[in-house]
């Protein structure tokens, strides 16, 4: 694989310190995502936005707050995910009757549908994603990995 660190003849080269820093190297990550996911899954249809529909998919009728956790979302940038899709006729949220500050959510058909046609784009991008790991087994052990780090800094910052 190519090092990508090397800039383009004229560009300033990152420090050395950036180089060793996995904040660093996690934002080059994103963003090279973030690309990726604009010219191969969706243009108008956000990371965030997939991941609320896939969870809304997977536990209809769960409220925001819940919703927010699942897909790592804090619950203001939820309410406004939740409202552009709603507005985009993908969900609707419902009051729960118990609790009116509570909003369920729920797909739409055309969510339903939009979801389908991104998901077969996104597991074709997680499949160019991973492609330097080969198998099955490292393709594991890379997600156990990203993962354990995940729950790692997100410990971090629990801790205030």
């Amino acid at each position: 694989m190519a090092d990508k660190t090397t800039p383009p003849p004229g560009a300033a080269a990152p420090p050395a310190a950036l180089l060793q820093a996995p904040g660093y190297q996690v934002r080059r990550l994103y963003q090279a995502y973030l690309a990726a996911w604009l010219r191969s899954v969706d243009p108008t249809l956000t990371g965030p936005q997939f991941a609320v529909l896939t969870a809304v998919n997977a536990a209809p009728g769960r409220d925001q707050s819940a919703m927010a956790s699942a897909v790592a979302l804090d619950t203001s940038t939820m309410a406004d995910v939740a409202r552009r899709l709603e507005k985009r006729g993908l969900i609707v949220r419902r009051t729960a009757a118990d609790d009116g500050r509570r909003k369920l959510l729920y797909l739409t058909d055309e969510g339903e549908r939009a979801l389908r046609e991104a998901d077969d784009r996104a597991r074709a991008l997680d499949e160019r994603l991973l492609e330097p790991y080969g198998s099955a087994t490292e393709r594991a052990r890379l997600l156990r990995e990203l993962t354990a780090l995940a729950d790692h800094w997100e410990g971090l910052s629990d801790e205030g």
